[in-house]
């Protein structure tokens, strides 16, 4: 590809088009001449290297004063539950929705459009029929839009690049639920990946949510039985833990730098208990790494998913008392940071039945309220709500400082 050096001060991307003067060999040279390049000649590369560049995807959506959003699946997003979302997050303070694009098993939540970069893999689904029009949906409603995009937790890639993936026996292994990863150290999985998030920034989404950003859970226990490769982090520099932490890290900073021609925040979800430790070993988070290539962080801290941590031996029971002391940590963490990102913590909005009697509660108005109390009380102002059927508590006050 012919390298440009662009002399204007802005370039845009319309219809797939993108026009820039070329400067002629002679650094020195007054002589311009005009040329119109197109968007398969431009790539990711030249793109990411240049900040003249930005993506128009035509939709317009301002950051909100803080981000208050809930989950939302492609099932309800394409179906008719969306319009009694709408309304929910039109009729209180809520004012975002976190939308899968890549959901939890490697599918698209989308059908894409012959000829669009991701459509050659295959893997759309058609639950939301008509993503442009979803999107111009919400522009009207001013509802801010972030794509969902499920990273290394990929059983349809796993399944049709099991080269891509861990392996066991000559099979793709599967943790105990059935879930296959794909694996981080790979380039070509970042690639993938990444391609995707593109797509969803190009259709108008504003932001793009990475989730399951890391090694299987327990991987620490695994890593020296299955197959896989390890790239240019096989090396005698990285141990195995750091290794890890170092494709997770390295993946977050390059999708962010991937994606900065296209005009989108970019924020990642991780577990809350990172941000406790020095590192997640096993899975290789590392909360302040990851946190230092992000624009926004969201620490998944759902009460029903601590044990007896912070001293509190019920953690469910207590929605209020266990979100602020992971805010209090969290401050901190965050605090030791030149430039730290956006705290945009998930939040619970679901009984945790599952943990037995004694043990959870009835989460309902009066819970999820304690917990965005706490995070305000601690000066975070932004939060999600999840609730995997997207059926949210009625009569919840949203307003910060509730």
């Amino acid at each position: 590809m012919k390298k440009i050096k662009l002399a204007a001060a802005t370039a845009l991307l319309f219809s797939g088009l993108a026009t820039a003067p070329a400067m002629a060999a002679d650094e020195k040279a007054q002589d311009f001449t005009t040329r119109t390049y197109s968007a398969i000649e431009i790539n990711s590369e030249v793109l990411s290297s240049s900040q003249l560049f930005k993506y128009n995807s035509g939709l317009t959506f301002e950051y909100p004063d803080a981000v208050r959003g809930i989950f939302v699946t492609g099932h309800s997003a394409g179906g008719a539950r969306f319009d009694s979302l709408i309304d929910l997050v039109g009729s209180t303070d809520l004012n975002a929705m976190v939308i899968d694009v890549k959901e939890d098993f490697g599918y698209l939540t989308y059908v894409p459009e012959e000829g669009s970069q991701i459509a050659e893999y295959e893997i759309g689904q058609p639950y939301i029929k008509d993503p442009r029009a979803m999107l111009e949906r919400l522009e009207q409603e001013e509802i801010y839009p972030i794509a969902r995009v499920v990273v290394f937790k990929d059983s349809a890639l796993a399944e049709n690049k099991p080269e891509w993936s861990f392996q066991e026996g000559g099979q793709v292994w599967k943790n105990r639920r059935g879930e296959a990863f794909v694996n981080p150290y790979m380039k070509e999985v970042w690639d993938y990946n990444v391609d995707i998030a593109i797509e969803a920034a190009k259709l108008g989404f504003k932001e793009i949510q990475f989730d399951y950003v890391r090694f299987p859970e327990g991987f620490e226990n695994r890593a020296d039985t299955l197959q896989y490769s390890k790239g240019e982090y096989g090396g005698d520099e990285y141990d195995g833990v750091q290794s890890r932490v170092a494709a997770v890290t390295d993946f977050v900073a390059y999708a962010h730098e991937q994606l900065k021609p296209y005009d989108v925040e970019v924020s990642v979800d991780i577990f809350g208990y990172s941000a406790t430790l020095p590192e997640a070993p096993g899975i290789g988070q590392n909360f302040s790494k990851i946190s230092e290539n992000v624009d926004v962080i969201s620490s998944m801290i759902y009460p029903s998913h601590w044990t007896s941590y912070f001293g509190i031996a019920k953690p469910d029971l207590e929605p209020y008392k266990l979100v602020a002391e992971y805010a209090k940590v969290e401050n901190a963490k965050l605090g030791e940071l030149e430039n730290p990102p956006v705290s945009r913590p998930w939040l619970q909005d679901f009984t945790a039945s599952y943990l037995g009697a004694g043990n959870y509660l009835n989460y309902g108005k009066a819970e999820v309220e304690a917990q965005i109390k706490a995070l305000n009380d601690n000066g975070i102002e932004e939060f999600l709500l999840w609730n995997a059927g997207n059926t949210y508590s009625p009569g919840v006050d949203y307003t910060p400082n509730n």
